[in-house]
């Protein structure tokens, strides 16, 4: 199993520099990760940097609380993909998840596809905050909506991935749709582990602290 074709390569800091983005992108060129994960503002920068490589950009909508409202979001996604962005992470109604207005939840989703033009979807449904059942009606309006992915987390909330919120994931959308675990992945064997639980893409910021580990771990 080669790690670097699950990664997306992370760096959502609110605070992060030109200069960091740079590293981001050099590194992904690198080790070839799957995609570079970015703010909006970042998208274009991003995009003409990897103008010629096969990793792709991908950004955030209604990030990270998920409680803009739908125009918004759709406007945001819109924009991203006008700017050059390959795939999409946008935030659930996390509130409206909680109140069990699941056709709310799956509206919302499917404004963004809507206007997805043919790039990736993933939809983050924030696991920490929602019951399991909660978590299973999310992934299901996602589904209804056309969304490409289910993703964990923002990485930003009170908990990332775990191994069971990926199972459940994965059993709940079966083998077709894309599962991405998202936050809190340190290492090669955390990240083996979500692969191995079904997640089909890791959203990671020590990315490459995961690869040398992965790399050490041959050599023993």
């Amino acid at each position: 199993m080669t790690l670097n074709t699950y990664i997306d390569h992370t760096i959502l800091k609110a605070d992060a520099t030109q200069a960091q983005l740079q590293q981001i992108i050099d590194e992904a060129k690198k080790y070839r990760f799957a995609s570079v994960c970015v703010n909006p503002t970042w998208v274009s920068f991003a995009a003409k940097a990897l103008e010629n490589d096969p990793t792709n950009v991908c950004t955030v909508i209604g990030f990270p609380l998920g409680a803009s409202t739908s125009a918004a979001k759709a406007f945001e996604a819109a924009d991203a993909i006008k700017n050059g962005a390959d795939e999409i992470d946008m935030v659930i109604n996390i509130g409206a998840a909680k109140d069990g207005n699941w056709e709310f939840v799956e509206q919302d989703i499917a404004q963004v596809n809507k206007v997805k033009a043919g790039r990736v979807l993933k939809v983050i449904i924030e696991a920490c905050l929602l019951t399991d059942d909660e978590k299973v009606q999310a992934c299901r309006a996602a589904q209804r909506a056309g969304a490409d992915f289910v993703k964990t987390s923002t990485g930003f909330s009170t908990g990332g991935a775990t191994v069971h919120d990926v199972k459940l994931m994965r059993e709940t959308v079966g083998p077709d749709m894309g599962v991405k675990a998202s936050g809190g992945v340190h290492s090669a064997k955390e990240a083996h582990g979500m692969i191995a639980a079904g997640a089909s893409r890791l959203g990671i910021s020590a990315s490459i602290a995961v690869m040398e580990g992965d790399r050490s771990n041959e050599n023993d």
